[in-house]
This record gives C-alpha cells, structure tokens and sequence, in this order.
C-alpha cells in the first residue's frame, strides 16, 4: 500500500533528514579524532580489503582494456589531441564505445 505525500508533509521529512545528517556530522567530527575509534575503522577496512580482494583483481582484469583506453583517452583529451587519438587507436575507440563513450572528432559527446 502506498501512502500519497502532500508538500507540507514532504517537507517535513526532508527537514528532518537534513537535521539527522547534521547531527550524525558532528558527531562523527567529535569521535573521528578518538584514537580507538581510528584503529577500529582501520581494522575495519582492513578485514574488508582481505575479504575482497579477489573480487578487486578479478574485476580489475575483467575491465584492463577499458581501463587502459579511458586513461590514454583522458590524456589526449587533456593535451586536446582527440581527433589523433580516434586515428591512431581505433580499437580503444571501439572499447570506449562498447562502455558507453561517444567520441567525435571534436570531443566526446556523451559518457557512461
């Protein structure tokens, strides 16, 4: 069953989620300097990366090729050489649109 919000009641609760964000803001700012906390965290993260990172490595070779072509592709970009860029490699072009990029001659149009 879905209940039908009018804008005074859609207010309120957007209100309210503001408030709560800013409280659990500053009390993250009081705790993140506690020394306990910042090694619990870190554990945290740490048992984390453990636990997954294979899931990293695997995905990371699934997506080499696309990775590699959007990095050479953001450097001729930035040094505005795109129309070389489509040129030369016309087989990163063809990754970079299997990935949703748009490229033009005169820049990209559109990205995923």
């Amino acid at each position: 069953m879905t209940e039908n919000y009018d804008d005074e009641k859609i207010q309120k609760i957007i209100t309210l989620y503001k408030k709560n964000r800013a409280r659990d803001k500053v009390k993250y700012e009081k705790r993140r300097e506690d020394p306990d906390f910042i090694s619990s965290n870190r554990a945290r993260a740490k048992a984390h990366y453990t636990a997954n990172k294979d899931v990293k490595a695997t995905k990371y070779e699934n997506n080499k090729d696309y990775l590699k072509s959007k990095s050479l592709f953001n450097y001729y970009k930035s040094n505005e050489r795109i129309p070389e860029f489509c040129e030369k490699y016309p087989g990163k072009v063809k990754c970079l649109g299997d990935h949703g990029f748009i490229i033009s001659s005169g820049g990209i149009i559109g990205s995923a």
